[in-house]
């Protein structure tokens, strides 16, 4: 009795359905792209004259290796670094850089805080070993001090708060002008001077 020999199957396509499935997972699929944090980097001065700044107009903002938080030497609970950075910039104890006070701040115009949000300098110095998600956080809650300054003032000025003027705004593709000198007084009474560099006396 002669034995059948089982037929080959047919393998040349297999390499063209392989490539067709690599093709299709390629353009269907998203790709992860690394989020980073939105900074905008000051734009160098044009004159490279020195900026006397005053000690008590530097809040330090210190992170150890072992994640524990120092301002100005105090060791701090981070849900306590909103109100600080609050209470500092909003402290309005002197001039400010146009040598006139700042008539909007509600602070408690300590002498041996800031002289005006215009020169209240937050600085934030981290150890090589401190955890990236403690800094994200202490980052989040001094930007969160701003925010709340500058909603608290925009309310009391356009009756309504910063952050919808921003909203607004990016829905006019930038071109309301209106909103844009808004959003720029607000800036202006309060901007972010908050730095990860070591800010020298």
């Amino acid at each position: 009795m002669s034995r059948k020999e089982s037929p080959e199957i047919n393998a040349g396509s297999m390499a063209d359905i392989a490539f067709l499935l690599l093709i299709f997972f390629l353009v269907t699929t998203t790709m992860d792209v690394e989020s980073g944090i939105y900074r905008k980097i000051a734009e160098k001065p044009e004159d490279n004259s020195i900026i006397d700044i005053k000690e008590k107009n530097i809040l330090e903002v210190n992170i150890n290796f072992k994640n524990e938080l120092f301002v100005d030497g105090k060791t701090l609970s981070i849900k306590d670094l909103k109100q600080i950075g609050i209470d500092f910039i909003d402290n309005g104890g002197g001039l400010g850089i146009n040598n006139k006070p700042c008539s909007w701040c509600e602070g408690s115009r300590n002498p041996s805080s800031s002289d005006h949000p215009s020169k209240a300098f937050i600085s934030i110095k981290t150890d090589r070993n401190t955890n990236y998600e403690t800094y994200i956080t202490v980052l989040d809650n001094l930007n969160s001090s701003y925010t709340f300054l500058r909603n608290k003032l925009a309310v009391k000025l356009y009756n309504r708060n910063y952050v919808s003027l921003l909203e607004d705004y990016k829905k006019t593709n930038y071109k309301d002008k209106s909103l844009e000198e808004k959003i720029n007084s607000i800036r202006d009474k309060y901007p972010l001077l908050l730095s990860d560099a070591e800010i020298k006396n």
